[in-house]
This record gives structure tokens, C-alpha cells and sequence, in this order.
């Protein structure tokens, strides 16, 4: 390596700590380099012990996602339209503008029953088959997950 390339490579490296960036890249006719920056851990505090623990108090777990899709799978005999992608639900084309679809409506295959939004593009997710809406499970511009109930079609 010249001392050209050393500098250079002791300059890229300063803008990386510098600028605090993760990736720097310098492309020119014949050198190319790629620096990359491993993050340092953060420091490690031990956290006080405690003294006296109730035992009347159970330690629980909450998990309310996986918990609402076995509800929905037990309780309905319906088919389930679940979100395609992690995003936003839009259940109207526009705010004040009647929802797609309501409970009790009769839909056809094909038939956009929400929007969901990621990455500011709006997708719509379509009735799997003809029937009935049984029950809506999201609210307007409420944030969604893969795989999520979104609502149930008899």
C-alpha cells in the first residue's frame, strides 16, 4: 500500500469515527475501498440486587399479538383475512369517506376490503373469496403486523 493509500485510508477512517457512520465507501479508477465500523457495546451496569422479592407476586409474560390470533382462530368458524405486511390500516380511501367494507356486508372475491401502507405505498388487501363480514378486528389508521387478523369472512 503507498503512502497515498495509507493517508487516504487514515482519512476515510477519521470521517467514520468522526460523523459516527456505520459504512463509508471510496470508489476512484483502480482503488476501491469499503471501511466499516464494528459498533461498540455499550457499557454494562449490574443492576442492584434485590433484597426482598414477594412471592405473592408472579412474574408474567404478555404477548398481545400471538394471544389475539388464537382468540380469533377460537372463537370464529369463519375465514380469516390476515395483513399481508407490517404497515398501517386504512379501512377508507380517503378520512372522512365510508369505510370499504363493514360487519354484515356482502363481498366478492377480489373485492378491497382495507389498504394497508408501508414505506408510503398503499396496498390493498382483497377479499380471498365471496361471503359475508362478520367482524372487524382493526381500527382505522391503527398500526398492524404480518400475518395479523384483520378481519372474518363466513
Amino acid at each position: 500500500m503507498s503512502k497515498y493509500e495509507t493517508t487516504l485510508v487514515e482519512d476515510l477512517a477519521k470521517l467514520l469515527n468522526e460523523h459516527d457512520l456505520a459504512e463509508i465507501e471510496y470508489d476512484t479508477e483502480g482503488l476501491r475501498l469499503r471501511l466499516t465500523r464494528v459498533p461498540t457495546a455499550p457499557a454494562v451496569m449490574a443492576a442492584p440486587v434485590a433484597t426482598a422479592v414477594s412471592a405473592a407476586v408472579p412474574a408474567t409474560t404478555i404477548s398481545v399479538p400471538a394471544a389475539a390470533k388464537e382468540e380469533v382462530a377460537s372463537e370464529t368458524k369463519g375465514e380469516v383475512v390476515k395483513s399481508p405486511m407490517v404497515g398501517v390500516v386504512y379501512t377508507s380511501a380517503e378520512p372522512n369517506s365510508a369505510p370499504y367494507v363493514s360487519v354484515g356486508d356482502v363481498v366478492s372475491a377480489d373485492q378491497t376490503l382495507f389498504l394497508v401502507e408501508a414505506m408510503k405505498t398503499f396496498n390493498p388487501v382483497k377479499a380471498p373469496r365471496s361471503g359475508k363480514v362478520v367482524r372487524i378486528l382493526v381500527s382505522d389508521r391503527s398500526p398492524v403486523e404480518y400475518d395479523q387478523p384483520l378481519l372474518i369472512l363466513e
